[in-house]
């Protein structure tokens, strides 16, 4: 793929993701590995999209009681490599806003992520992630 189909397709999925309609974790590879950068508590590397969905994205979700969106300041494209820098917001189940800045380096292959490195506000997040217990499921 070209590095503009690259950029396109993950511009698409941020669309998607904003509209509530889809995101960019669709794009994840079965076999994709995400690495979160720095030291929150979710810090680390995810070998697998099952493992960092499980881990990390469904527990943050729960956390939620409006689905987190985003807005994109600027992507990216060099290579098979796409950078995505957002903002993204949501209303937390205390009330209160989660408001965060991230960095995305996304590998691609064949429309679809297959490495990830992500950065972001750490203390924002592990003050949620303390704060704040996910839903149970219903």
């Amino acid at each position: 793929m070209s590095e503009e189909s690259n950029r396109q397709l993950v511009a698409d999925a941020f669309e998607a993701w904003a509209a509530g309609t889809g995101g960019v974790f669709d794009l994840l590879a079965e076999d994709a590995d995400w690495t979160i950068v720095g030291n929150s508590v979710a810090s680390g590397t995810y070998p697998t999209r099952e493992v960092f969905l499980d881990t990390v994205i469904r527990p943050f979700n729960a956390r939620m009681s409006t689905p987190l969106v985003p807005s994109v300041r600027a992507l990216y494209a060099d290579g098979d490599t796409v950078v995505a820098l957002f903002d993204a917001s949501a209303t937390v189940r205390d009330g209160s806003r989660y408001d965060n800045t991230y960095a995305w380096f996304l590998t691609m292959r064949e429309h679809r992520i297959v490495s990830a490195v992500a950065f972001f506000d750490s203390v924002e997040f592990n003050d949620l992630w303390a704060r704040v217990q996910p839903a149970r499921p219903a």
